[in-house]
């Protein structure tokens, strides 16, 4: 019998491990802006055209290469990074595999330029699918300059399984926000489609997460720093009160790298205790210094799974410092021997005091008969008369007399001879309309049916009609991340057809000046958010698909809540709209909006 087993070619083993390494556009991106980083560059500029399916482009003013260096780094497992196995735990740089640039040259084609400060010429290197096309001396700037076009052109496979262009978009601006905080010393600029994202000049780490998240995150953040042995924890955390129910702001880096840690993330979790609305999660951008000795960083490609020598200590330490972080601001700190009688209001400390002034009428005379009708000066206080208790309660028996005879017959029959008091509707737990049937009983699930009402509507109007819009005495402004105004402009023509007037301004903002009708002004940031969630999903490319996720999302934001108290008026208003949607019985994601408690049924549960 033959042997069966074989030593793959280089190519399809090349391949296989490039699966490990990039699994979509965000993994390049990643991998060459961390390259840039560790190349000691003070400016990064990262290009890319179709979500990184057609173009990643990453140019760095870093050392650069030698134009045998350039060769070499292509190659599997060489790297400048480290020399010996004891290097892995006292890594000082991102990358240290010497996977990345041969996985990314496997799958794709590569063109290097590069040059460093002491060469006269550059190298420009062509690569195709591992197999190196060109290489010759370029005259170009110090620094590297690496481009990665028709990703997975030879793998059409995992080309095919990529997510649409909002999707990938979203991931690599993830993987560029992580890379942007860690290193807020250095100039980062993220263009897409010839449209500049992000330009982000040198500076602090507050002033990066600025940047990053729009102006008016610099109001929700709270220092937070502690210096121990064991780590040193720098960074912020957001206040309870701009709590999302995303879990999009949750950062945690180490040695200046992203991790996720599901451990230190409860531990952040559990210092918000009490604090939160229900469902709703932290935000938090934590920066932990500890010994490069403590901390094992081989354990998954991506690099963003971490094991800690004690991971209880830390736990314990960063709770700890978010715990009084918060205290600190006066948010959670209740001071006991505090006398609230004498604490003065921040803003009054700078203020001085001014002594203060009696006016006296000096014409007044309280023995004067025409005094009060001559003069209509303000008058001077009067302590009134003693009473006795019981002409507090004189009059109760004849007060039915002020009541207009004309009143009382108009408002007679409105209360039982109303048509509809025959259906017997009511609300149960404020979260159940109840009404009752020839055959038993209706329980309609009341923002089940709110939603399924509001969702046929908005669906009317963005493939039919416009909505109408109730324009706004004063415009609403939200302070969004440059990300997600670019998904609300995107979304702006189907938005406006649901009722939405609004504008983009600088520095992230968006100005409303309209809404559908429906909607009240305290729910668009959590509409808008669910609305930008949704849209990134991966979503069919059909107009009709995305109308049909969008009226779903808004309907799911703008429908009467379970706990909302619910008028005899509204509650039969909401079961004739219900009756007289096309589909009645389920909401948009197929709930049951309703059931049926027959008479036969209820017998069945006595016996």
């Amino acid at each position: 019998m033959s042997d069966i087993i074989r030593l793959l070619p280089d190519h399809v083993a090349n391949q296989i491990a490039a699966g490990e390494v990039v699994q979509r556009p965000a993994s390049v991106v990643k991998e060459l802006l961390e390259n840039a980083i560790d190349a000691g560059a003070s400016q990064i500029t990262l290009i890319i055209k179709d979500a990184g399916k057609t173009v990643i482009q990453v140019i760095d003013n870093g050392k650069g290469m030698s134009m045998t260096d350039a060769r070499m780094a292509f190659e599997r497992h060489a790297t400048s990074k480290i020399t010996n196995a004891n290097d892995l735990f006292n890594l000082h740089t991102k990358g240290f595999r010497g996977e990345a640039l041969a996985s990314v040259a496997a799958i794709a084609h590569v063109t290097l330029k590069t040059c460093r400060e002491e060469d006269d010429l550059g190298t420009i290197l062509e690569i195709e699918g591992s197999k190196v096309t060109n290489q010759e001396p370029v005259v170009t700037p110090k620094g590297t300059m690496i481009s990665v076009r028709n990703l997975f052109f030879n793998v059409p496979a995992r080309r095919k399984f990529l997510k649409s262009d909002n999707v990938e978009l979203r991931n690599i601006t993830d993987e560029f926000h992580r890379v942007a905080m860690a290193h807020p010393q250095v100039g980062l600029k993220f263009t897409s489609n010839d449209t500049e994202l992000f330009n982000l000049p040198i500076s602090n780490y507050r002033q990066r997460i600025v940047n990053i998240m729009g102006a008016k995150t610099n109001e929700k953040l709270v220092p937070v720093e502690e210096e121990t042995e064991l780590v040193t924890i720098t960074g912020f955390v957001g206040k309870p009160e701009f709590a999302r129910k995303t879990k999009g702001l949750q950062y945690f880096f180490v040695n200046d790298r992203f991790i996720k840690h599901n451990y230190l993330h409860h531990a952040v979790t559990s210092a918000f205790d009490g604090l939160l609305k229900d469902k709703n999660n932290p935000t938090y951008f934590l920066f932990l210094d500890v010994p490069k000795d403590s901390v094992d960083i081989n354990i998954h490609p991506t690099k963003t799974e971490v094991k800690f020598d004690d991971e209880h200590s830390l736990y314990a330490i960063v709770r700890a410092s978010v715990k009084h972080a918060l205290g600190q601001f006066s948010i959670n700190a209740i001071d006991f021997d505090k006398e609230p009688q004498y604490e003065v209001p921040y803003e009054y400390t700078k203020k001085n005091s001014s002594s203060p002034k009696i006016e006296v009428n000096p014409d007044f005379n309280p023995f004067s008969s025409n005094n009060s009708s001559s003069r209509k000066e303000t008058p001077s206080y009067s302590k009134p008369a003693p009473q006795a208790w019981e002409s507090l309660y004189a009059g109760l028996e004849d007060s039915s007399e002020l009541i207009d005879e004309t009143e009382e017959t108009s408002m007679s029959p409105s209360l039982f001879e109303d048509d509809h008091a025959s259906r017997n509707i009511f609300q149960l737990q404020r979260k159940f309309i109840i009404s009752t049937l020839k055959s038993g009983m209706l329980v309609i699930h009341q923002n089940r049916a709110h939603e399924r009402i509001l969702y046929e509507q908005l669906l009317k109007h963005i493939t039919v009609q416009r909505g109408t819009s109730q324009q706004l005495l004063f415009p609403l402004r939200l302070n969004l991340p440059v990300d997600e105004v670019a998904i609300l402009t995107q979304l702006q023509e189907q938005l406006e057809q649901t009722g939405f007037i609004f504008k983009t301004l600088e520095n992230n903002l968006v100005e409303i000046d309209g809404l559908p009708i429906q909607l009240k002004e305290k729910d668009v940031p959590q509409v808008l958010e669910a609305v930008i969630r949704d849209s990134e999903l991966d979503l069919p490319e059909e107009s009709f698909s995305q109308s049909d996720r969008l009226a779903a999302t808004m309907a799911r934001g703008m429908a009467i809540k379970s706990g909302e108290s619910m008028s005899q008026e509204a509650m039969e208003h909401l079961v004739d709209e219900l009756f007289a949607c096309k589909e009645c019985e389920l909401t948009a994601q197929g709930k049951k909006v309703f059931i049926n408690i027959t008479g036969d049924s209820l017998n069945l549960k006595f016996n």
